[in-house]
């Protein structure tokens, strides 16, 4: 087995890609050890010092370290990944992978009257931000709209990017401007 990986913008993250699929729709982020009771691999991953936080794609796993080295912390990630593919374990305990928007209890919010710009932004989220974001280890989902704010939830690679900023006003605040008028400003959540 071939595991590649990727720098991404943050440089506290890693991506490594396993040369198959992680989780066929959605996504799933740990942000420490007691929330990685789901998975044995994200488990195995917070057991090894200067891990973080784990973040599955659809083929790809972000892992994201403390101020530990790379160059330490890596081959025993690899390690833990192929231990975990070669076993034939299942990626999460109970075989179900969460509907992406609703597995951090947010509800998305915006007034009724706002229905078709709402659904413009959702659709200029998943179309053109979304792929580009998963090609840096991380997501990010429409959260909420109001008075032209819109609000999105960046995880993996892009949560605590020190780029993820200037990703948010000059690319994706930029383009839904350009396309939707009544958009005056994107914040996270």
């Amino acid at each position: 087995m071939f595991i590649q990986t990727e720098v991404t913008p943050n440089p506290a993250t890693l991506k490594f890609l396993p040369g198959r699929t992680v989780l066929g729709k959605g996504t799933m982020e740990f942000t420490g050890p007691d929330t990685a009771g789901r998975s044995q691999l994200a488990v195995k991953l917070f057991a090894i010092h200067g891990v973080t936080g784990v973040f599955y794609g659809s083929d790809f796993i972000t892992v994201t370290k403390d101020d530990s080295d790379w160059q330490h912390l890596k081959p025993a990630i690899l390690g833990v990944i192929m231990e975990h593919y070669m076993s034939g374990a299942p990626l999460l305990a109970d075989g179900e992978t969460d509907d992406e928007a609703d597995k951090d209890g947010a509800v998305e919010f915006f007034d009724e009257a706002d229905a078709e710009t709402v659904t413009l932004i959702k659709d200029l989220i998943e179309t053109r931000v979304r792929p580009g974001v998963a090609d840096d280890g991380g997501d990010i989902t429409f959260r909420g709209f109001r008075d032209g704010v819109v609000y999105v939830n960046m995880k993996g690679s892009c949560s605590g990017c020190p780029s993820s900023t200037v990703t948010l006003r000059n690319g994706i605040q930029n383009l839904l401007k350009h396309f939707i008028p009544e958009v005056t400003e994107v914040r996270p959540v």
